[in-house]
């Protein structure tokens, strides 16, 4: 029910045949709930310029911690005065109220005259609040106004357990929660960051080039906070507060803690160009905030007089810029497992989870300690039609994908022990793997599953990579 409405009398739940029996041309439309807790969201979002503590209280309310935020705004009551007059010029009308605590709020919002109180009137002023301003159902407020019960003070100085005892616990931790006898913490819709910088604008900000060099300033002065703490940045993100309402939010990731703020704004300025819509600024931006939304100790890079730049951190720059181009989850490093199994044997993580792991390569020779494993491994093996001498003789030919190749030279067996409990019909085969040449040069790495008379009566052959 919109403005409007109320001056004509009418009043929300009043049965829809009575609001048309007195008004006939009132407007009527379908209720979406979910469409309004949308666009409550969307509100709370846009309230997030004035405190990053803001918490919904559905269906139509929004509650704010502006402990140490509104001196930033003139006081808190430049501060309530700036809400309200956005808000109408987005066309919504708001009641607002200050107080100390949520429930007083909640109640001073909706019931009260004053719209900010201090700690010390809070008793006298919710007194003269009917029992609704407790946030109480309907049906409570009914029973206890057929017992003459209709205002706060009709219950604050009353014995206790005989109000418990009738009305319900709830009746009491109202009170007590609007009085500040009982904590109620707000539960904000978005975690806080444990670290914020934010630049406010007299007039909107609409070029990228002077975004970016803000977000740039911005990320200085988170880097100064983060160095005396010892911190740095694995997430950050940055929220654009458009005149108009709309709030934009964009991310990006780091394989390593950084704060280097160069290169974060590089960063975001990869994500700016990945943007799949443009970033529409409309009127323009009034407010830009940069957070770091997770971040991880860290230690100052010991450098020589040399070079002052780490050897990684082209790898770890890179990582990043791809992380941003096509999202942090497409971007895998390639490690080892424990496993001797081939395909078993390495793993793929995201590049942005952890340092990569030093490899250390072996030349693929005979004489190695450690076996020759091709350059190219597939992710399955391919079955192969062979034929080689039984019961452990090398292939003579086979045919792969649907070509026949004649085997010059051959290497082996290896004879590698399957994990049985990676077999789901309680068989394990052995296999032998041969590296082979076809008479045109090319080696493959073949193997026979499953030892002849000991295993199966028809071992199968697969290729499972290439040398070359």
């Amino acid at each position: 029910m919109n403005a409007s409405a109320a001056t004509l009398g009418l009043k929300t739940f009043m049965p829809l045949a009575d609001a048309r029996a007195m008004y006939p041309a009132i407007l009527v439309d379908h209720a979406d709930d979910t469409a309004d807790l949308r666009l409550l969201e969307a509100i709370s979002d846009w309230l997030a310029r004035y405190t990053p503590l803001v918490g919904l209280n559905a269906p139509d309310g929004v509650m704010l911690d502006i402990s140490g935020c509104a001196h930033l705004f003139g006081g808190e009551e430049a501060m309530r005065k700036d809400i309200v007059r956005r808000l109408h010029a987005q066309g919504f009308s708001a009641r607002t109220a200050i107080a100390g605590t949520p429930g007083a709020t909640w109640g001073l919002a909706r019931y009260g005259d004053k719209r900010i109180i201090a700690d010390s009137e809070l008793r006298e002023t919710l007194s003269a609040l009917p029992l609704a301003a407790l946030r109480l159902d309907p049906d409570k407020v009914d029973a206890l106004a057929r017992v003459g019960l209709k205002k706060i003070a009709d219950i604050t100085d009353r014995p206790r357990a005989p109000l418990a005892a009738r009305f319900g616990a709830i009746l009491l931790r109202r009170l007590d929660q609007a009085l500040g006898l009982i904590d109620e913490p707000i539960t904000p819709r978005l975690p806080v960051p444990p670290y914020i910088a934010e630049r406010n604008f007299a007039e909107p900000v609409t070029h990228e080039d002077f975004i970016l060099q803000t977000i740039e300033h911005l990320a200085a002065e988170l880097a100064k906070t983060m160095e005396q703490r010892g911190d740095g940045a694995r997430a950050l993100q940055v929220t654009l507060f458009r005149v108009d309402g709309a709030v934009r939010r964009l991310s990006v990731a780091t394989s390593k803690p950084l704060r280097d703020p160069r290169a974060l704004c590089r960063l975001f300025k990869e994500r700016f160009a990945s943007l799949t819509d443009e970033l529409d600024p409309g009127f323009g931006f009034d407010v830009i905030r940069l957070s770091v939304t997770t971040a991880e100790k860290t230690q100052a890079a010991q450098t020589d007089i040399v070079s002052s730049a780490n050897g990684n951190d082209s790898i770890d720059h890179l990582i990043d810029r791809l992380g941003v181009r096509f999202g942090i989850r497409r971007v895998q490093r390639l490690g080892f497992a424990e496993s001797h199994i081939p395909e078993y044997a390495v793993t793929v993580t995201p590049a942005h989870n952890k340092q990569p792991q030093t490899i250390q390569t072996l030349p693929l020779q005979q004489d190695t300690q450690s076996p020759a494993r091709p350059l190219r491994l597939f992710e399955r093996p391919e079955e192969i039609d062979a034929i080689a001498e039984v019961p452990d003789g090398p292939p003579a030919r086979f045919r792969w994908r649907r070509v026949a190749h004649e085997i010059a030279h051959a290497e082996g067996p290896e004879r590698i022990a399957m994990e049985w409990w990676r077999d789901d019909k309680g068989r394990s085969l052995t296999r032998d793997y041969f590296r082979v040449e076809d008479r045109e040069g090319r080696r493959y790495w073949l193997f026979r599953e499953g030892l002849f008379s000991h295993e199966t009566s028809a071992p199968k052959w697969y290729v499972h990579g290439l040398f070359a």
